[in-house]
């Protein structure tokens, strides 16, 4: 492993998660950990997330030669300006965030002479908080890099090889790219999720009792969804703005299709989109990035979204 130290900033669901990866699998790789919230360092202490916790982001990073910072994506900007002072000139800066393209900018603008390599890992449960990490949450996940033109080859290389010691299948992809992608597999279906789940408790035709008593499997996964971190998918959305208004424009097209289809007593386009979307699922479980068992296998574990 190229890396002696790691620095996790934000001690929740991800930075947990990979507090407890690399004790697992990389046990001689120290780790120091620091969450702005005392609380959360109080609780990461007392679970074990880090090698140590530190009372101050700057005392964190010293001497780190990877810095990660697992915070949501609209406070990259003070993470990095917090942590500035006491970085060391060759360490790898990099994050977890669902948005790249704009989180990229803010650390090059923030750390102007760091090496800043953004990086996703595609996966996460509807849980937040310390209690919500595990040591299993990247292994067969992806995990997308979006390196800078200019980034060094070694120390992309070394990143890509953190990545896949906890598990994660690695691809290097352009943060623009990676934007319009985690728009349409991760963003449009949380909006959508969060929409259709506050359109049900706004029904005055039907009680929420009632929509909680007779909750479908369908619904049951749109509230699983929709109770992801707000926090955090707040600021998704605002800082992948252009990507997800793009992919939104095109599913309300769409949406206005199938309306149409049914209001014309259209079945046989309706059968053909049925069709399709059929082989997408199976698309995804030949990858193995989904449980084919009956509900997912949801009594087995925690059920993971890609976030």
């Amino acid at each position: 492993m190229p890396f002696n130290k790691v620095a996790i900033i934000g001690l929740g669901l991800l930075g947990g998660s990979i507090g407890l990866a690399v004790r697992e699998r990389l046990p001689s790789l120290e780790t120091v950990g620091f969450d702005a919230d005392s609380d959360v360092r109080s609780r990461a202490r007392e679970l074990g997330l880090c090698g140590s916790v530190a009372e101050d982001a700057a005392i964190a990073v010293q001497d780190a030669d990877l810095v990660i910072l697992c915070v949501p994506v609209g406070a990259m900007r003070t993470a990095a300006e917090a942590i500035a002072p006491a970085l060391s000139p060759g360490a790898v800066v990099s994050d977890v965030g669902s948005s790249k393209e704009r989180v990229a900018r803010v650390l090059a603008e923030t750390l102007p002479d760091h090496t800043i390599i953004p990086a996703h890992p595609v996966a996460g449960t509807e849980r937040s908080g310390p209690d919500a990490g595990f040591a299993s949450l990247f292994a067969g996940r992806w995990c997308i890099l979006t390196p800078p033109a200019h980034a060094d080859e070694a120390k992309v290389g070394a990143l890509m090889q953190f990545w896949r010691a906890l598990g994660s299948t690695v691809e290097v992809m352009d943060a623009a790219h990676h934007d319009m992608v985690l728009a349409v597999t991760s963003h449009i279906p949380h909006l959508v999720a969060y929409t259709i789940v506050g359109t049900a408790s706004d029904l005055e035709e039907v009680t929420r009792s009632e929509v909680i008593k007779y909750s479908a499997g369908g619904f049951r996964d749109f509230t699983r969804i929709a109770a992801s971190d707000p926090t955090m998918w707040r600021d998704v959305f605002l800082h992948n703005r252009d990507a997800v208004l793009e992919m939104m424009d095109r599913f309300l097209r769409d949406l206005g299709s199938m309306r149409n289809a049914i209001d014309a007593g259209d079945g046989e386009a309706m059968f053909d989109l049925f069709t399709r979307t059929r082989a997408i699922r199976r698309g995804i479980l030949e990858q193995g990035q989904d449980d084919a068992r009956p509900d997912f296998g949801r009594a087995d574990h925690t059920q993971e979204t890609s976030e």
